[in-house]
C-alpha cells in the first residue's frame, strides 16, 4: 500500500488548507496525524473504511473535516480557522482494521508527510 500526502503549505492564521492522501489498493480506515518540531506524532482525525464514522482530536473539532472519495481512493482533511499551533508535518495513515483508532500502532501504513505552517 502506498500513501501519497499533499496539500501542505504556508498560510496565515485564520486561513484554510485542504490536505489530500491518495492511496493505492483497496479502501482502508484512514487517519491523519501530525508532528510538530520536537513533539511526538499525535492523532488528528480518522474515518472508517465505509465512511460512516469519523473521529477528531479535541483540538481540531469544529475546524477540521475528514472525508473520502472512493472513486479517487483519496482521503481529504479540510482545515479551517487555522492557528499557529496547527503548524506541523501532517501524515496520513491506513488501517487494515478499518476503524477510527487514535494511536500510531493501530495503523499499518504511513505516507511521507506534508508540512503545514501557520503564521501569526
Amino acid at each position: 500500500v502506498q500513501l501519497q500526502a499533499s496539500g501542505g503549505g504556508l498560510v496565515q492564521a485564520g486561513g484554510s488548507l485542504r490536505l489530500s492522501c491518495a492511496a493505492s489498493g483497496r479502501a482502508y480506515g484512514m487517519a491523519w496525524f501530525r508532528q510538530a518540531p520536537t513533539k511526538e506524532r499525535w492523532f488528528v482525525a480518522a474515518i472508517t473504511t465505509s465512511g460512516d464514522n469519523t473521529r477528531y482530536a479535541e483540538s481540531v473539532k469544529g475546524r477540521f473535516t475528514i472525508s473520502r472519495d472512493y472513486a479517487k481512493n483519496t482521503v481529504y482533511l479540510q482545515m479551517n480557522s487555522l492557528k499557529p499551533e496547527d503548524t506541523a508535518v501532517y501524515y496520513c495513515a491506513a488501517s487494515r482494521y478499518g476503524g477510527v483508532g487514535v494511536l500510531n500502532y493501530e495503523y499499518d501504513y504511513w505516507g511521507q508527510g506534508t508540512l503545514v505552517t501557520v503564521s501569526s
